[in-house]
Formats: structure tokens, C-alpha cells, sequence
């Protein structure tokens, strides 16, 4: 294919951003950000936005029309990627919403058959009742040594496994063995106090999900988790719509945590990349509506949210710079992680794959090589 010199546009290479550079590609490799072409290369010059790594989103229940627990099969797996890549987001952690013993292990396989995924998210069943949002209560257990023992043992056959579980369920025993047998530990759906949370952050947990939401808030006597992640030094997600977060909390968090320390995720269910107006999960109606996804008595039930849309949200009204805004949702999300290869960087030498972000940063098309 030759050396392709991509022009017309800013790059980010997942951390910085480049003004008016040029991105290199040959044979499906980054070969430099440059400020011009280099003699021999075939120029392609692109339309106006920015060009970026493929989008990192570490919590994606669905997509495609179809929900991960309603069929944790390799096949269910792969029409997820498939509508994730239409929107932009080209490695991601397929995600298990509160389940049975037998549907997680069944969902665990089917990561395990696909070697070139990023790996999993298990949000659940190990969480708190009093927090469980759009989860269901029934399916609801503290974690046996069973459990322990398959997650570990998952966590050396996936490339990533990311595991949401309460403070105050889950000891911090379990949570330094988990921890030392590589699982991404993320505390979420909680109701534990900021001693209980912080001691778990202690004990090895790396990560909080979808910060603000379905945990203990802030109080100035009684900071919770939101003040224990906010005061910590582990990394934290946020599902930048203006419905889960407002915008005032967004900045609170981008002024309060280190840069790097936050991610984007898009929280995306059964819709994402469809027209479809509702679904099922676990035997409830989800209704799509107004930018929202709920359940009958209005409890939100994940995100009606792309990658591209959370980056152009929180650049609007989140306090961060373009540039930072993109590195959320690539470099920032892929640092989470154990293994994450290549993903959300651009970087010399190595295997990309590159994403056009639409001058709003609304839209991004995953750019084919072969048909630049």
C-alpha cells in the first residue's frame, strides 16, 4: 500500500493534539506525526476535524439491537463490536449487567473465544440492594470463594477483566486476591461509607464506575464513595449526557482528579447504533426517550450516549480542552487497564487503527486504510 500521508486536519495521538499535522500510515501501521508530507508519500487530504486513535469504552452492555445478557455467546459479542465500530469506538469491554452464576460463566466463555477482544466487564452481581439502579435486586449475592476462584481464573484467560463491586459486599480480602490475580477491581453500585470504600481503594481496587451514579454521595461529613474516589488516587468513569452527571459535578471531578485519572464511558445499551425505541432487560421494558433510557418508574437503565458524544459534551460544558476531552475517551480509558496493546494511542511503529472526528466532535468514522 505504500507510505499515506493523511492531511487537512489536527491529530491527536491519544494524549496531545497536533495543530494542522500529518499522520503517516503505511500498511496499517502509524509511521509519525509530522508537520508535512515526506517526499515519496501519497497524500490524501481529508475533510475538516480531527484525526484520532480508534475510542477506548470500558462499559458497553449492548449495541446493535442486542443486550450482552440476553445472549453471552461469541456471536452476541461480535454484533456489539460491529455497532460500536460504526460509532467510533474500535476497543471496548463488552459489559454484563447484574446476572445469574451460570449466564456470567456462559459470558466469561464467550470472551475467552474471542482472543482478539479487549477483554470484559462484569458490573455485578456482587453489589449493594440500597444502590442497584436499573439492576435487579433478585439477582443481587455477596461473593463466594466459587466466585472468586472462576474470576481469577477468567482473569488469566482474558486479555482485561473488569469487575464492579460494592465496598461494603466484597471484603478487602477478596479484593487484594482479585487484585493480585489481575483483575481490574472498580467499585460501584455502593452504599458504603468513605472508610469502608477507602479501605477497599486501599486494599487494591484501581477504579470507580460511572462516578456519581448508583453510590453513596457527597455530604461534608460523610464524603461516601464519591468523596472517597474524589480524594484517591484510582481512576474514575463518568457518562458525560447531562442526564447522569450535571455538568457542575463533571467540573467538580476534572478539577479535583489528576489528568488521566478520568475516563469517558458511554454506559450503551441494546440501542446504541440502532432506531430502535425500547428493549428488554431481565424481563423489564426500557423505553428510549428524550436522550434517555429508563424503566417504567423512570429509573435509568444505562445511556442513550456515543464515545463521540460524551467527548463533545464534557469539551462543552465539562471544563476540559478538546484535546483532554479526546484523551478521555482514548489514552485515559486504555491507562485503566492491564493489557490494553495499542489501544488508544497512536503511536510510531505500531499497529492503529484511526478514527475522523467531525469538527463538532459529534460523529467519528473509523477510517479503512485500504480505501483512503
Amino acid at each position: 500500500m505504500g507510505l499515506i500521508a493523511l492531511t487537512g486536519c489536527d491529530v491527536h495521538d491519544g494524549t496531545q493534539m497536533h495543530a494542522a499535522a500529518v499522520l503517516l500510515i503505511e500498511d496499517g501501521v502509524c509511521a509519525g506525526i509530522v508537520t508535512q508530507a515526506p517526499k515519496g508519500a501519497e497524500v490524501r487530504r481529508m475533510p475538516a476535524g480531527i484525526l484520532a486513535p480508534g475510542l477506548v469504552d470500558l462499559q458497553v452492555n449492548g449495541g446493535g439491537g442486542v443486550m450482552f445478557n440476553d445472549a453471552p455467546t461469541a456471536q452476541t459479542l461480535r454484533r456489539m463490536i460491529a455497532a460500536h465500530r460504526g460509532l467510533g469506538t474500535t476497543a471496548m469491554l463488552p459489559t454484563l449487567i447484574t446476572d445469574t452464576a451460570a449466564v456470567t460463566r456462559a459470558a466469561i466463555a464467550a470472551g475467552v473465544a474471542l482472543p482478539d477482544l479487549l477483554g470484559l466487564h462484569l458490573e455485578g452481581p456482587h453489589l449493594s440492594v440500597a444502590r442497584k439502579g436499573a439492576h435487579e435486586g433478585s439477582l443481587i449475592r455477596p461473593m463466594t470463594e466459587d466466585d472468586l476462584n472462576h474470576l481469577c481464573d477468567a482473569a488469566q484467560k482474558l486479555r482485561n477483566l473488569m469487575v464492579t463491586v460494592a465496598a461494603e459486599t466484597v471484603s478487602a480480602d477478596q479484593i487484594a486476591r482479585l487484585t493480585a490475580a489481575g483483575v481490574v477491581v472498580s467499585l460501584g453500585h455502593s452504599n458504603a461509607d468513605f472508610d469502608t470504600c477507602a479501605a477497599a481503594f486501599a486494599a487494591g481496587a484501581g477504579c470507580t464506575t460511572h462516578l456519581f451514579n448508583a453510590m453513596s454521595g457527597f455530604g461534608h461529613r460523610a464524603p461516601g464513595l464519591v468523596g472517597a474516589t474524589l480524594d484517591g488516587a484510582g481512576a474514575a468513569g463518568l457518562i458525560a449526557d447531562g442526564i447522569h452527571v450535571h455538568p457542575a459535578a463533571l467540573r467538580m471531578a476534572v478539577r479535583t482528579k489528576v489528568r488521566g485519572a478520568l475516563f469517558l464511558v458511554s454506559d450503551a445499551m441494546a440501542v446504541a447504533g440502532t432506531d430502535l425505541t425500547d428493549f428488554m432487560l431481565n424481563g423489564r421494558q426500557i423505553t428510549r426517550a428524550g436522550g434517555q433510557l429508563t424503566l417504567a418508574d423512570g429509573t435509568l437503565a444505562g445511556a442513550d450516549l456515543s464515545l463521540p458524544q460524551a467527548i463533545a459534551f464534557m469539551a462543552e460544558h465539562g471544563g476540559v480542552t478538546r484535546e483532554r476531552a479526546i484523551a478521555m475517551a482514548t489514552s485515559a480509558p486504555a491507562g485503566v487497564l492491564r493489557r490494553p496493546g495499542t489501544a488508544g494511542h497512536l503511536c510510531p511503529g505500531q499497529a492503529c487503527e484511526v478514527v475522523h472526528l467531525s469538527p463538532d466532535l459529534l460523529q467519528a468514522r473509523l477510517l479503512d486504510p485500504f480505501a483512503l
